[in-house]
Protein backbone atom coordinates (compact mmCIF):
# COMPACT_ATOMS: atom_id res chain seq x y z
CA UNK A 1 0.00 0.00 0.00
CA UNK A 2 1.23 3.56 -1.07
CA UNK A 3 2.06 5.83 1.48
CA UNK A 4 1.52 9.32 0.79
CA UNK A 5 1.68 11.66 4.06
CA UNK A 6 -1.02 15.29 3.38
CA UNK A 7 -0.76 17.75 6.09
CA UNK A 8 -3.10 20.45 4.69
CA UNK A 9 -1.31 18.83 3.80
CA UNK A 10 13.28 8.18 -6.94
CA UNK A 11 24.22 4.41 -18.81
CA UNK A 12 27.06 6.11 -17.82
CA UNK A 13 27.85 8.48 -15.21
CA UNK A 14 29.38 11.16 -17.49
CA UNK A 15 26.39 10.55 -18.90
CA UNK A 16 24.28 11.89 -16.17
CA UNK A 17 26.89 14.64 -14.52
CA UNK A 18 27.62 18.08 -15.88
CA UNK A 19 31.47 17.42 -14.92
CA UNK A 20 32.92 21.30 -14.53
CA UNK A 21 36.09 21.61 -16.59
CA UNK A 22 37.36 23.58 -13.15
CA UNK A 23 35.94 23.20 -9.89
CA UNK A 24 34.20 26.32 -8.86
CA UNK A 25 31.54 26.91 -5.97
CA UNK A 26 27.89 27.18 -7.75
CA UNK A 27 26.35 30.41 -7.23
CA UNK A 28 23.93 28.87 -5.17
CA UNK A 29 26.64 27.38 -3.11
CA UNK A 30 27.91 31.04 -2.46
CA UNK A 31 24.66 32.60 -1.76
CA UNK A 32 23.80 29.37 1.34
CA UNK A 33 27.09 30.31 2.73
CA UNK A 34 26.57 34.18 2.86
CA UNK A 35 22.84 33.41 4.47
CA UNK A 36 21.17 35.26 1.10
CA UNK A 37 19.95 31.57 -0.42
CA UNK A 38 16.15 31.79 0.85
CA UNK A 39 15.75 35.91 -0.19
CA UNK A 40 16.98 35.07 -3.14
CA UNK A 41 15.62 32.30 -4.19
CA UNK A 42 11.98 34.73 -3.29
CA UNK A 43 12.96 37.31 -5.19
CA UNK A 44 14.41 34.89 -8.58
CA UNK A 45 12.47 31.94 -8.34
CA UNK A 46 13.86 30.84 -11.53
CA UNK A 47 17.69 31.84 -12.14
CA UNK A 48 19.78 29.12 -10.45
CA UNK A 49 17.51 26.24 -12.49
CA UNK A 50 18.30 27.37 -16.05
CA UNK A 51 20.16 25.26 -18.18
CA UNK A 52 23.05 27.35 -19.22
CA UNK A 53 26.40 26.71 -19.78
CA UNK A 54 28.87 28.79 -18.18
CA UNK A 55 32.71 29.59 -19.42
CA UNK A 56 33.65 27.23 -16.51
CA UNK A 57 31.58 24.46 -17.18
CA UNK A 58 31.10 21.80 -19.91
CA UNK A 59 28.40 22.16 -22.80
CA UNK A 60 24.88 21.17 -20.78
CA UNK A 61 23.06 18.50 -22.36
CA UNK A 62 19.36 19.35 -22.79
CA UNK A 63 17.30 18.75 -19.46
CA UNK A 64 13.66 19.73 -18.98
CA UNK A 65 13.09 20.87 -15.47
CA UNK A 66 9.89 21.07 -13.58
CA UNK A 67 10.06 23.95 -10.67
CA UNK A 68 8.38 22.60 -7.74
CA UNK A 69 6.35 24.43 -4.94
CA UNK A 70 7.65 23.52 -1.01
CA UNK A 71 4.39 23.48 1.08
CA UNK A 72 5.75 23.72 4.42
CA UNK A 73 8.59 21.24 4.08
CA UNK A 74 5.77 19.04 4.15
CA UNK A 75 4.52 17.91 0.42
CA UNK A 76 6.00 19.53 -3.01
CA UNK A 77 3.96 19.93 -5.85
CA UNK A 78 4.24 21.04 -9.73
CA UNK A 79 2.56 21.81 -12.87
CA UNK A 80 1.37 19.98 -15.44
CA UNK A 81 -1.43 20.17 -18.44
CA UNK A 82 -3.52 17.65 -20.09
CA UNK A 83 -5.55 18.00 -22.92
CA UNK A 84 -5.68 19.73 -26.14
CA UNK A 85 -6.35 22.76 -25.22
CA UNK A 86 -4.46 22.30 -22.10
CA UNK A 87 -6.35 22.39 -18.78
CA UNK A 88 -4.07 22.77 -16.04
CA UNK A 89 -3.14 20.74 -12.83
CA UNK A 90 -1.01 20.85 -9.69
CA UNK A 91 0.46 17.42 -8.87
CA UNK A 92 2.63 15.11 -6.21
CA UNK A 93 5.98 13.92 -8.67
CA UNK A 94 5.91 10.65 -6.34
CA UNK A 95 8.71 8.39 -6.69
CA UNK A 96 6.59 5.80 -4.53
CA UNK A 97 3.97 5.34 -7.10
CA UNK A 98 3.64 4.23 -10.52
CA UNK A 99 0.17 5.72 -11.54
CA UNK A 100 -0.60 8.98 -12.73
CA UNK A 101 -4.46 10.76 -11.74
CA UNK A 102 -6.48 14.03 -11.53
CA UNK A 103 -10.24 14.77 -10.22
CA UNK A 104 -12.38 14.80 -13.26
CA UNK A 105 -16.52 16.18 -14.01
CA UNK A 106 -18.07 13.13 -13.35
CA UNK A 107 -16.60 13.28 -9.45
CA UNK A 108 -18.66 14.51 -6.95
CA UNK A 109 -16.66 13.65 -3.88
CA UNK A 110 -16.11 17.36 -2.13
CA UNK A 111 -12.63 16.99 -2.25
CA UNK A 112 -12.93 16.95 -6.82
CA UNK A 113 -15.38 20.14 -6.28
CA UNK A 114 -13.00 22.12 -4.53
CA UNK A 115 -9.77 21.28 -7.09
CA UNK A 116 -9.14 21.27 -10.40
CA UNK A 117 -11.23 19.04 -12.45
CA UNK A 118 -10.49 17.32 -16.05
CA UNK A 119 -12.80 18.00 -18.69
CA UNK A 120 -12.36 14.88 -21.40
CA UNK A 121 -15.07 16.72 -23.68
CA UNK A 122 -12.76 19.72 -23.83
CA UNK A 123 -9.64 17.82 -25.13
CA UNK A 124 -9.66 16.63 -28.90
CA UNK A 125 -6.71 14.13 -27.60
CA UNK A 126 -8.71 12.44 -25.31
CA UNK A 127 -9.69 9.17 -25.51
CA UNK A 128 -11.48 6.66 -23.26
CA UNK A 129 -10.28 3.18 -22.35
CA UNK A 130 -13.37 1.53 -20.44
CA UNK A 131 -11.10 0.71 -17.57
CA UNK A 132 -11.48 1.66 -14.32
CA UNK A 133 -9.06 1.86 -11.33
CA UNK A 134 -8.71 1.67 -7.50
CA UNK A 135 -6.19 3.03 -5.73
CA UNK A 136 -5.31 3.14 -2.02
CA UNK A 137 -3.73 5.46 -0.03
CA UNK A 138 -2.80 4.91 3.29
CA UNK A 139 -5.86 6.38 4.92
CA UNK A 140 -8.19 6.91 2.15
CA UNK A 141 -8.77 5.55 -1.63
CA UNK A 142 -9.12 6.74 -5.09
CA UNK A 143 -11.57 5.25 -7.70
CA UNK A 144 -12.05 5.99 -11.18
CA UNK A 145 -11.79 4.79 -14.79
CA UNK A 146 -8.16 5.33 -17.07
CA UNK A 147 -8.16 7.74 -20.04
CA UNK A 148 -5.12 8.68 -22.36
CA UNK A 149 -4.33 11.99 -23.60
CA UNK A 150 -1.24 14.34 -23.75
CA UNK A 151 0.19 15.37 -20.79
CA UNK A 152 3.19 18.52 -20.61
CA UNK A 153 5.42 18.36 -17.95
CA UNK A 154 7.88 21.26 -18.55
CA UNK A 155 9.30 21.39 -21.48
CA UNK A 156 8.08 17.85 -22.25
CA UNK A 157 4.87 17.12 -24.44
CA UNK A 158 3.65 13.51 -23.85
CA UNK A 159 1.48 11.70 -26.18
CA UNK A 160 -1.09 9.18 -25.07
CA UNK A 161 -0.27 8.66 -22.09
CA UNK A 162 -2.64 6.33 -19.59
CA UNK A 163 -3.71 7.78 -16.23
CA UNK A 164 -6.77 7.45 -13.83
CA UNK A 165 -9.54 10.58 -14.06
CA UNK A 166 -11.45 10.13 -10.47
CA UNK A 167 -14.72 9.37 -9.94
CA UNK A 168 -14.43 9.61 -6.18
CA UNK A 169 -12.01 10.31 -3.81
CA UNK A 170 -11.62 10.04 -0.10
CA UNK A 171 -12.68 13.49 1.30
CA UNK A 172 -10.65 12.95 5.08
CA UNK A 173 -7.95 12.73 3.25
CA UNK A 174 -7.96 14.52 0.02
CA UNK A 175 -10.23 17.29 0.96
CA UNK A 176 -7.46 19.46 2.00
CA UNK A 177 -4.73 18.64 -0.21
CA UNK A 178 -2.74 21.44 -1.70
CA UNK A 179 -2.08 19.39 -4.48
CA UNK A 180 -5.02 18.06 -7.77
CA UNK A 181 -3.48 15.07 -7.93
CA UNK A 182 -0.41 12.37 -8.31
CA UNK A 183 2.48 11.53 -11.37
CA UNK A 184 3.76 8.65 -10.59
CA UNK A 185 7.65 7.93 -11.24
CA UNK A 186 7.91 4.34 -10.41
CA UNK A 187 8.33 1.34 -12.03
CA UNK A 188 6.18 -0.44 -14.62
CA UNK A 189 5.58 -3.50 -12.04
CA UNK A 190 4.02 -1.07 -9.70
CA UNK A 191 1.84 0.51 -12.30
CA UNK A 192 -2.03 -0.50 -12.80
CA UNK A 193 -2.56 -3.28 -14.74
CA UNK A 194 -2.50 -2.66 -18.28
CA UNK A 195 -1.19 0.82 -18.14
CA UNK A 196 2.31 2.59 -18.83
CA UNK A 197 3.73 4.78 -16.26
CA UNK A 198 4.85 8.20 -17.54
CA UNK A 199 8.16 8.07 -17.56
CA UNK A 200 8.60 4.64 -19.51
CA UNK A 201 6.38 6.67 -22.45
CA UNK A 202 8.60 9.66 -22.01
CA UNK A 203 11.46 6.80 -22.70
CA UNK A 204 9.81 5.23 -25.22
CA UNK A 205 8.92 8.61 -26.85
CA UNK A 206 12.30 8.87 -26.92
CA UNK A 207 11.82 12.44 -25.28
CA UNK A 208 15.22 12.23 -23.47
CA UNK A 209 18.72 11.64 -24.06
CA UNK A 210 19.47 9.46 -20.84
CA UNK A 211 16.77 7.82 -19.00
CA UNK A 212 17.19 9.48 -15.76
CA UNK A 213 15.53 11.94 -13.45
CA UNK A 214 16.63 14.03 -10.26
CA UNK A 215 15.01 15.72 -7.32
CA UNK A 216 16.25 18.88 -5.24
CA UNK A 217 14.30 19.54 -2.61
CA UNK A 218 14.23 23.27 -1.06
CA UNK A 219 14.64 23.82 2.89
CA UNK A 220 11.98 26.44 4.52
CA UNK A 221 11.45 28.50 1.22
CA UNK A 222 8.82 27.81 -1.26
CA UNK A 223 10.44 27.86 -4.13
CA UNK A 224 13.93 26.82 -5.43
CA UNK A 225 13.01 23.29 -5.51
CA UNK A 226 13.05 21.17 -9.24
CA UNK A 227 12.64 17.75 -10.44
CA UNK A 228 14.61 17.47 -13.82
CA UNK A 229 14.24 14.83 -16.49
CA UNK A 230 17.14 13.66 -19.09
CA UNK A 231 19.87 14.20 -16.91
CA UNK A 232 21.71 16.07 -14.19
CA UNK A 233 22.97 19.99 -13.12
CA UNK A 234 25.35 19.58 -10.73
CA UNK A 235 25.09 23.04 -9.23
CA UNK A 236 22.30 21.12 -6.82
CA UNK A 237 24.53 19.00 -4.60
CA UNK A 238 28.48 18.54 -3.39
CA UNK A 239 31.00 16.76 -4.40
CA UNK A 240 30.42 13.02 -6.11
CA UNK A 241 27.58 11.15 -6.46
CA UNK A 242 27.36 7.92 -4.89
CA UNK A 243 25.51 5.12 -7.03
CA UNK A 244 23.62 2.24 -5.20
CA UNK A 245 22.06 -0.74 -7.27
CA UNK A 246 18.67 -1.47 -6.49
CA UNK A 247 17.19 -4.17 -4.81
CA UNK A 248 14.62 -4.56 -7.30
CA UNK A 249 12.67 -2.71 -9.94
CA UNK A 250 9.63 -2.25 -8.65
CA UNK A 251 9.74 0.56 -5.55
CA UNK A 252 12.91 2.72 -5.84
CA UNK A 253 14.47 0.36 -2.97
CA UNK A 254 17.80 0.17 -2.35
CA UNK A 255 19.83 -2.21 0.62
CA UNK A 256 20.50 -0.20 4.06
CA UNK A 257 22.83 -0.88 6.02
CA UNK A 258 21.99 0.35 9.52
CA UNK A 259 20.98 2.99 11.25
CA UNK A 260 23.05 4.60 14.12
CA UNK A 261 23.19 7.08 17.03
CA UNK A 262 26.85 7.03 16.71
CA UNK A 263 28.40 4.64 17.81
CA UNK A 264 25.63 2.53 19.10
CA UNK A 265 22.91 0.61 16.49
CA UNK A 266 19.32 2.21 16.66
CA UNK A 267 17.72 0.05 14.14
CA UNK A 268 18.21 -1.97 11.26
CA UNK A 269 20.99 -4.10 12.96
CA UNK A 270 21.02 -6.71 10.65
CA UNK A 271 20.41 -5.15 7.40
CA UNK A 272 16.95 -4.20 5.60
CA UNK A 273 15.56 -2.01 2.90
CA UNK A 274 15.18 1.38 2.37
CA UNK A 275 12.37 3.05 -0.27
CA UNK A 276 13.44 6.54 -1.71
CA UNK A 277 10.22 8.18 -1.81
CA UNK A 278 8.99 11.96 -2.83
CA UNK A 279 5.72 11.31 -1.78
CA UNK A 280 6.51 10.66 1.46
CA UNK A 281 6.96 13.47 4.23
CA UNK A 282 8.09 11.33 6.70
CA UNK A 283 10.91 9.29 8.03
CA UNK A 284 8.97 5.65 8.57
CA UNK A 285 10.03 2.53 9.65
CA UNK A 286 9.47 -0.72 11.60
CA UNK A 287 7.42 0.67 14.90
CA UNK A 288 9.45 -0.95 17.32
CA UNK A 289 12.92 0.35 15.06
CA UNK A 290 11.22 3.70 15.57
CA UNK A 291 10.31 2.88 19.06
CA UNK A 292 14.04 2.04 20.02
CA UNK A 293 15.27 5.64 18.35
CA UNK A 294 12.72 7.97 19.70
CA UNK A 295 14.09 5.98 23.47
CA UNK A 296 16.94 7.87 22.96
CA UNK A 297 15.46 11.21 22.41
CA UNK A 298 13.81 13.28 25.38
CA UNK A 299 10.43 13.55 24.78
CA UNK A 300 6.45 12.17 24.79
CA UNK A 301 4.08 10.27 22.62
CA UNK A 302 1.12 11.98 22.11
CA UNK A 303 -1.02 8.97 20.16
CA UNK A 304 0.91 8.15 17.09
CA UNK A 305 2.63 11.50 17.04
CA UNK A 306 6.33 11.92 19.07
CA UNK A 307 6.25 15.31 20.52
CA UNK A 308 10.37 16.93 20.96
CA UNK A 309 10.76 19.93 23.27
CA UNK A 310 11.37 22.61 19.99
CA UNK A 311 14.69 24.19 22.49
CA UNK A 312 16.26 20.61 22.17
CA UNK A 313 17.20 20.42 18.48
CA UNK A 314 20.67 22.43 19.31
CA UNK A 315 21.51 19.56 21.40
CA UNK A 316 19.85 16.31 20.08
CA UNK A 317 22.71 13.73 18.20
CA UNK A 318 22.72 12.91 14.32
CA UNK A 319 21.11 9.56 12.85
CA UNK A 320 22.90 8.12 10.95
CA UNK A 321 21.70 6.02 7.69
CA UNK A 322 24.68 3.95 6.57
CA UNK A 323 24.18 2.89 2.66
CA UNK A 324 26.58 1.24 0.97
CA UNK A 325 29.50 1.97 3.55
CA UNK A 326 28.82 5.47 3.25
CA UNK A 327 26.84 7.86 6.10
CA UNK A 328 24.39 9.79 5.56
CA UNK A 329 23.42 11.68 8.65
CA UNK A 330 19.95 13.43 9.36
CA UNK A 331 20.27 15.85 11.98
CA UNK A 332 18.38 16.95 14.50
CA UNK A 333 17.49 20.43 12.66
CA UNK A 334 15.88 18.22 9.99
CA UNK A 335 14.20 15.45 12.01
CA UNK A 336 12.35 17.12 14.68
CA UNK A 337 9.66 19.28 13.14
CA UNK A 338 7.69 22.64 14.00
CA UNK A 339 3.84 22.56 13.93
CA UNK A 340 1.90 25.68 13.01
CA UNK A 341 0.27 25.17 16.03
CA UNK A 342 4.40 25.63 17.99
CA UNK A 343 4.80 21.74 19.06
CA UNK A 344 7.66 20.05 17.83
CA UNK A 345 7.16 16.43 16.48
CA UNK A 346 9.42 13.51 15.57
CA UNK A 347 9.63 12.98 11.72
CA UNK A 348 10.11 9.16 12.57
CA UNK A 349 6.63 7.48 12.47
CA UNK A 350 5.93 4.05 12.50
CA UNK A 351 4.38 2.00 9.75
CA UNK A 352 1.98 0.22 10.88
CA UNK A 353 0.84 -3.76 10.99
CA UNK A 354 3.30 -6.65 11.31
CA UNK A 355 6.59 -6.62 9.59
CA UNK A 356 7.02 -9.23 7.49
CA UNK A 357 11.05 -10.31 5.67
CA UNK A 358 13.50 -7.98 5.60
CA UNK A 359 12.17 -4.55 7.32
CA UNK A 360 11.53 -1.82 5.17
CA UNK A 361 12.18 1.83 5.53
CA UNK A 362 10.97 4.59 3.67
CA UNK A 363 13.04 7.75 3.39
CA UNK A 364 11.04 10.90 2.21
CA UNK A 365 11.28 14.06 2.37
CA UNK A 366 12.86 14.96 5.33
CA UNK A 367 15.78 12.87 3.83
CA UNK A 368 15.72 13.85 0.59
CA UNK A 369 16.11 17.47 1.14
CA UNK A 370 19.24 16.77 2.61
CA UNK A 371 20.80 14.41 -0.34
CA UNK A 372 20.19 15.82 -4.14
CA UNK A 373 19.05 12.21 -5.28
CA UNK A 374 19.24 10.83 -9.16
CA UNK A 375 16.63 8.17 -10.23
CA UNK A 376 18.60 5.99 -12.87
CA UNK A 377 16.51 3.85 -14.99
CA UNK A 378 19.01 3.19 -17.50
CA UNK A 379 21.08 1.08 -15.15
CA UNK A 380 18.47 0.92 -12.22
CA UNK A 381 20.39 3.01 -9.16
CA UNK A 382 20.62 5.45 -7.14
CA UNK A 383 22.61 8.58 -7.07
CA UNK A 384 23.24 10.45 -3.71
CA UNK A 385 25.36 13.51 -3.04
CA UNK A 386 24.79 16.06 -0.54
CA UNK A 387 22.39 19.36 -1.63
CA UNK A 388 23.81 22.15 -1.66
Amino acid sequence: MKWLVILGLVALSECLVMIPLRKVKSTRENLREKGLLKNFLEEHPHDLIQNRPTEDSAPQKNISQQPLRNHLDMIYVGNITIGTPPQQFSVVFDTGASDTWVPSIYCQSMACVIHNILDPFQSTTFKFSGKIFSLPYGAGTVTGFIGYDTIRVGDLIIKNQAFGISLAEDDMVFENAVFDGVLGLGYPSLALEGTTPIFDTIMNQSLISEPVFAFYLSTETEVGSVVMFGGVLDCYYKGDLKWVPLSQTHYWQIPLDRITIKPKFVACKRRCQAILDTGTSSLMGPRRQVYNIHKLIPGYYLQDLYVIHCNASSTLPDIVFTIKGIDYPVPAQAYVQKTLGGICLSAFKGIKGKPTGNPIWILGDVFLRLYFTVFDRGQNRIGLAPAV
